[in-house]
């Protein structure tokens, strides 16, 4: 039976790894729960239990664990399409759509995500949401409109926030920052999005509708799995 938070992301993370085989190409995600993905792939790796893959990576931080283990890494355009992208996310429902993107990595997250023939999303049972938004949706956005931008947002009920580190703008791998919104109640996640894309300056949403094609969620009871109906063969 796994207790901890932390003991359900290893778990997920290390059912999620069974489905790497050698010769693979594969899209590797950011946040903490994919951070443990990565250690037991690197471990592996460098076991020699697993051979011949190559990764591309959504994040910076992410490149730099991956290297740290010596996983080959190139660059998506080189890989695509990937055979398989396990990552993370901040929620999920039961129609497989996800909220991502705390971890800052969103814009790359879903590029590598879509270049994947299957998607693999691995979380702990906390992640599991009845309706998105429980928490904030991320928005990434450029530099010259996040303040026109957060007033738009402020007008559309929306409680922006402009998202800090250390008391500073946090920046992206892609040099923008990110405005993290409250979706009001009753309001459809689908619709919203669409309404904020239509702004000039809206580079990408932590809304990803239809990405992933199975999650691996471990919970005190184990592992259970959710499939896409309509997922790739």
């Amino acid at each position: 039976m796994v207790i901890d938070a932390r003991s359900r992301k290893i778990e997920a993370a290390r059912v999620a790894l069974e489905e790497v085989r050698n010769g693979m190409t594969l899209g590797l995600g950011t946040g903490s729960t994919a951070t443990e993905l990565v250690t037991l792939l690197g471990s592996a790796y460098r076991k020699g239990e697993i051979e011949n893959i190559r990764a591309t990576c959504t994040s910076v931080r992410t490149e730099e664990l991956a290297r740290s283990f010596g996983i080959p890494l190139h660059s998506l355009e080189e890989l695509a399409p990937l055979d398989l992208a396990i990552d993370g996310a901040d929620e999920i429902d039961g129609n497989l759509r996800l909220i991502k993107g705390l971890g800052g990595a969103l814009l790359r997250e879903k590029i590598v995500e879509q270049a994947a023939a299957r998607f693999i999303v691995i979380a702990d049972e906390s992640k599991l949401v009845d309706r998105l938004g429980r928490g904030v949706l991320p928005v990434e956005v450029v530099v010259f409109a996040w303040k026109h931008l957060e007033r738009s947002f402020g007008g559309l009920g929306l409680s922006p926030k402009l998202r800090l580190e250390n008391g500073k703008e946090y920046v992206t791998d892609e040099g923008h920052r990110i405005l993290d919104v409250k979706i009001p109640g009753g309001t459809d996640i689908a619709d919203l999005v669409d309404e904020l894309k239509d702004l000039a300056g809206v580079v990408e949403t932590g809304f990803f509708p239809r990405e992933a094609t199975e999650a691996i969620i471990a919970t005190a009871e184990g592992v259970q799995r959710m499939v896409r109906k309509d997922s790739k063969p």
